[in-house]
Order: C-alpha cells, then structure tokens, then sequence
C-alpha cells in the first residue's frame, strides 16, 4: 500500500524580541487571533488552518488505515468490560437516596432519585442521553439538588470549551425553569436554606474571573466577588455542617478563602486568612471549631489546624496534627463526631478516623500499590463514610463504614461483564534512581507469566505536574496491552505529590527538569530489570504529561519505539508569554513568568519541547488535540508536529489527530471516548511492531 506523503505545513517565519533575546516560530500562523470565538464557534476557524487540520487528519487515519480493524478490536474489549445498564451507590440525604446510572448503550446517564431505602419510586432529575440528543458535544460539569429537595441544577458544555451553560429544574413540576446562566465556570452551589444559587462566570479570556448570586428560581444577578488576580482561580461551596458559603480563591502555592454565614446569604463575604504567596489552606466547619488543611510554618506536607474563632484567621490557629514530614495529608472530611481524614505515603494512599473523643484508627489495606479515595456525602450528622478502595489489578470496591464500631459493609464492587480474572495479573512497586539519587516509584502491571527478558513491549505512563498524583488505579482501558503480553508501567515522577508535596516542589520552576530525569531514569531501570528494553518503549502521556513526551522524546528518543502525546503542553515559552490565554498568568507560578523575568525565559526555553526540536532521528510520534480545548489550544500539537516533520532526520512517521468537535477531554460520551483511546494504544502496537530504526 503506498501512503501519501505527510502534509508539509508553510514555513512564515514570525520573529519575537521579548528581555533582550530573539526567537523565530515559524508556525505562529497556525494560532487563529480568532481563538476565542472559535472556543464557542469552531465553523470560524480560519480556512487555511482548518485546510491543514483536515490534511493532517486525513493523513493519520491512512497511514493508521492498516490498525483500523485492530481499533475497533480494542474498542469492543474495553466496552466489553463496562457494565452498560450501571448505576452509583445511592448516596442518601434527607426522604431520599440519589444516583446516576446508565442504560444498555447509553453514552451518557441520568440523574435519578428515589425514596430512602427503597427500589422503586424513581424521579428522575436528568436525562442527559435526551439532553445531548443531536449534539456532537455533551458534558455535564457539576449537577446538584438544592437542600430542601425541590430544584436540580446542572452546568453543561456544549462545544467542549468549558464555558458551561446551568440550568435549574422545577421538582414539584418537572418543568425547566426558563431562566438560564450563560458563560459559566462548571462550578456551582445552592445556599443551604435553598434560595440562592452562587456560580462563576467565566470571562471573554475564559477565566473564572466573578461569583455571582441569584435567585435560584431565577431572577436579578448580584456580585458577590470579583477576583482582579488574573492568575487566580476560583471555586464555591458550603461547609459540611451548612453553616457557610466557602469562596475559594487560588493557584498552585497561594490560597485565600472568602466566608457567608449560612444564615445571613445577603451578606457581603469577609476573608478567613488573607492571601500570603506559598501559604495554601482549606478549611471546613467542625461543628464548634474551624479546621484548617494548610502548609504554613513550613508545613511542606501540611498539617491540620483547628480555631473557635468566628473569623479563622491564621493569628488563631493551633495546631491540630502536626506536620510529619513524607506524610502528606492530602485531604479531610467532617462529620458531628468524627473527623476523616486522607494521607499519602510513599506513593500508596490511607484513611484515618478521629472520633471527637477517643483515640484515631486507620483504614489499612495490605497490596503493594493500590489506591483509596473519600466519596462525599450529603449528609454530616451520620456515622457513616464512603470509600473506594481499587488497585491495578482489583477492581474498584465501594465501602460504607461505620466509624463507630468500624465495621466495613461492601456496597458494590466493579463488574466487569466480560470477565476479570485479578489472580492472571501482577501488580508491582519498583523504584529507579534519579539523577540526585532519588527514589522514584514505578508501578508496573502485567499477566504473570510475562517473562522479564526485555522481550515484552511496555508502555510507561507519566505526568509530573501541578501536584497531581498518578494513583495506582484499576483501568479497564490498560488491560487490553496487558492481556496481549504488554507491560504497563506509571512512572511516579517529581512534579506530582505521589510522595508528598516536597516531591512536587521537586519538580516545578527551577527544579522542572527534575520530572524529565525522573521518567528517562525509570525507563532505564525498567530496561535494566528486564521489564523493557530501550528501543521497544511506548511513552504516553496527557496534557502537561504531553510536555512531558515531548521533553523526553527531545532529551532520549532512542529509547521509545513510539510516544503518545494527548493534548500535549508542548508549546510552554510561546503559551506562557501570552497573557491572553485562559491558563497563562495562573500558571506562572507552577513554570515561572517568562514575560519579566530572564531567568524564568531561559529555562523555559532550555526545556520547552517546541523550541528544542532539533536535527536527529525522532521515533513514531502520535499527538492529539481537541479544537475547541481552552487548556491545551489545538495549534501546540499541530505546530508541533510540523516542527518535529521539519528537523527530524529519520523515517518514523509524525501523526496529528485533532478532534473538530471537542475539547481538553475528547469525545464526551463514555464509549466513543474509548474510541480515542483504541487509536492512542492500536498506534503503540503498530510502532512498537515496525520497529522503526532510530
């Protein structure tokens, strides 16, 4: 079969001074000045960027052509292992007991309620399979029932641009009110007593920027706050005990949290602690006391602070559980009389029970890698909590447990319709030595008589940014590599909090490079052990786990058989200099600001994967975007791929897939996502069996 030649993208060069140093990009044109309508429009692209967004499309899918059988094998395995009529634990509040669930080939749920304690008597609250009817595009951001029961409220996306549309549903009538709010963060909450509905607006820039305050049935906006901080972002909702509507203002190392008193909503907001650069808190309402989740007094794993203050300023906190350095406490819950609270240590995750009076316990599971989350509930004056306990080879479990007599009752277990079988599989925790000889986790999955000569392909997964964790979870999606021999590994690298949030600090600003070492160190332990081999690699990852694949693939492309870069960060001088976009100036502090600061510039560009694009042999490179993605834009991957065709030396090809009708996430519905992640894993199969010479 002979395939066309990839498309060439034209070359015009754009020259950019900015703190005494020069840079040409020459594919600066494929950002439309239009962007932002073509977030809520994508029929205005321009013609000539859309021209060559077809082409590469177009280009991918015949050169894949050959995998498209392979595709929709993967695809039907892993919708396979989906139980299609599915449904949530009910989780109750009040006269009722509330879900989503799904029925027999539905894309999408719906949102039903029924009576305390029984099986019949539905409501339901949501149709979203008629609510997305005739949309390319459908995602509901947040949905939540007022209180008092009578209203449901839902923020949904459209386009995939995360500007989000609420909604309010009349119970008693079943009717949708006809007021609506337009161009809202996908975050929202009711006022306890039911009457107010507070929501973000999301500005022309697409950042939260306001909180308003309406009438939940609908009526006159009143502003609540406004942030001038473009670099801050936002969040609303109340305290568990429903004694305050919570404000949440930050970014990655700076918090500042704004109060109402339940009982006055009118009021003006009045500030808990006023925002100090590298000091982060929440807090929650304990009934008679504040308590405090926070990294102050250098706290860098964070500690817990309670105050009997009616203003929790910081003057009046005491320390609660101190901080124990390697114990990140990574969260807590409260309830009348026990406080729940969630730990992290050494990349596997525990919970801790504190009755108000007595002695704590902790919720203990014995596999080597596994992963254990806090569900929320509605209800606070209750003895009983909801957690999901999982691991790469068990799938997920739901637990109520009663914190009292500490008796765990099984609610649900993960049903996979067409068989699982977790003693077939192997779940291990190894560690590779950084650079500076950090010990950096990997956990590994695969069948258990795979033999580690190096003869199995293996796919490392990676992110390493923002704090975010890569929990040893159970997928569905991993287990159509593993079952045809392949190994499956997650590097826990700097960047990520996997070992406490100093493993995060590790790993930003000047110390980023740290995540880059990280991954090539673990791929290289991988190959050592024999659970890979350099050359027969698959590296993948998402997002600012996409800057990553490009970092790497920059730094080591000998060792990849193939990588998958999925909306990838790769354009990180060019975005963070742009003060336009949605997610510039709220990222500085994470990258740095390349704007007013030279040294920030410099490193940036020492790592950023679009500007070291260089003469060498590049492997098989699969990058994915979304057109209408406000986080990672589409033109980083496509610029991308046009520069790495440009100075790449060898053979392999360079692919681009751009999804025209959606965003950050991809495809909306839950089995036409699997569709996307079908091609990501039939074009690691494909490359790793060319063995493309590097």
């Amino acid at each position: 079969m002979t395939v066309s030649k990839p498309p060439v993208a034209r070359r015009d060069p754009k020259v950019i001074e900015q703190l005494g140093r020069t840079r040409t990009d020459d594919y600066a044109w494929m950002k439309d000045e239009n962007w932002r309508e073509v977030l809520r429009d994508p029929k205005v692209l321009r013609a000539d960027i859309r021209e060559h967004l077809d082409a590469e499309n177009a280009y991918t899918k015949e050169l894949l052509a050959g995998t498209e059988a392979l595709q929709a094998q993967l695809s039907a395995e892993m919708k396979g292992r989906i139980k299609e009529d599915d449904s949530s634990v009910p989780a109750s509040d009040g006269a009722w007991d509330y879900y989503v669930r799904y029925e027999i080939g539905a894309e999408h749920p719906i949102h039903g309620r029924r009576p305390r304690g029984r099986e019949d008597g539905e409501v339901v609250l949501l149709d979203e399979v008629a609510q997305a009817k005739d949309k390319a595009f459908f995602q509901v951001g947040a949905a939540h029932h007022s209180p008092d029961h009578r209203l449901y409220a839902w923020a949904a996306d459209e386009q995939g641009s995360e500007y989000y549309t609420i909604r309010v549903k009349d119970l008693a009538t079943g009717e949708t009110l006809e007021h609506v709010i337009d161009s809202a963060y996908g975050d929202f909450t009711f006022s306890p007593d039911s009457q107010w509905l507070f929501w973000i607006w999301r500005d022309e820039n697409a950042r939260p920027s306001k909180i308003f305050r309406r009438p939940a049935r609908g009526g006159e906006d009143v502003l609540v706050y406004e942030e001038d901080d473009e670099g801050m972002f936002m969040g609303v909702g109340t305290t568990s005990d429903d004694s305050h509507v919570v404000i949440h203002v930050g970014n990655q190392e700076t918090t500042e949290i704004w109060l109402i008193p339940a009982a006055e909503p009118e009021r003006p907001p009045f500030v808990a602690e006023p925002r100090e650069v590298g000091v982060k808190y929440d807090l929650d309402h304990w009934t008679d006391r504040w308590v405090i989740r926070t990294n102050a007094d250098d706290a860098v794993d964070f500690k817990l602070s309670t105050s009997i203050a009616e203003i929790p300023a910081r003057s009046t906190w005491t320390d609660f559980v101190p901080h124990e350095p390697g114990r990140y406490i990574t969260g807590f819950a409260a309830f009348a009389g026990h406080l729940v609270r969630a730990e992290r240590v050494n990349a596997n995750d525990r919970i801790i029970i504190m009755p108000r009076d007595g002695d704590e316990h902790e919720i203990a599971f014995d596999e080597e890698a596994y992963a254990l989350s806090l569900e929320g509930g509605y209800e606070y004056d209750t003895a009983l909590t909801r957690f999901v306990y999982q691991s790469p080879t068990t799938p997920r479990q739901w637990f109520d447990y009663d914190m009292a007599t500490r008796e765990r009752t099984l609610r649900k277990t993960q049903e996979i319709p067409s068989g699982h079988d977790p003693a077939r599989y192997v779940a291990r925790r190894l560690y590779a030595a950084a650079q500076d000889g950090a010990q950096v986790p990997v956990t590994v999955l695969m069948l258990k008589d795979t033999p580690l000569d190096g003869s199995a392909p293996l796919l490392l997964y990676g992110y390493g940014s923002y704090g975010h964790a890569m929990e040893p979870s159970f997928s569905i999606r991993n287990l159509s590599l593993v079952d045809r021999g392949w190994i499956w590994a997650v590097a826990h690298v700097r960047g990520g909090s996997d070992k406490g949030w100093g493993w995060f600090l590790d790993g930003r600003k000047e110390k980023k490079t740290n995540t880059f070492t990280d991954f090539i160190a673990c791929a290289e332990h991988l190959s050592e052990q024999g659970y890979g081999k350099a050359g027969r690699m698959v590296a993948y990852g998402g997002s600012a786990g996409g800057m990553l694949m490009g970092a790497v693939v920059n730094l080591r492309p000998d060792l990849w058989s193939g990588i998958i870069a999925a909306v990838p960060f790769v354009d990180v001088l060019n975005t963070m200099s742009d003060t336009s976009l949605p997610l510039t100036p709220p990222e500085w502090p994470e990258w740095g600001n390349p704007i007013e600061d030279p040294e920030a510039y410099d490193r940036i560009a020492s790592y950023s994967p679009y500007d070291q694009v260089s003469a060498q042999a590049y492997p098989p490179v699969l990058a994915t975007g979304g057109l209408s993605d406000p986080r990672v834009t589409y033109w980083e991957p496509e610029k991308w791929v046009a520069k790495l065709r440009q100075y790449s030396t060898g053979e392999a090809p360079i692919l681009l897939k751009i999804n025209m009708e959606a965003g950050h996430g991809g495809a909306s519905g839950r089995f036409d996502f699997l569709k996307e992640i079908a091609l990501d894993y039939a074009f690691a199969i494909w490359a790793s069996e060319r063995g493309w010479e590097q």
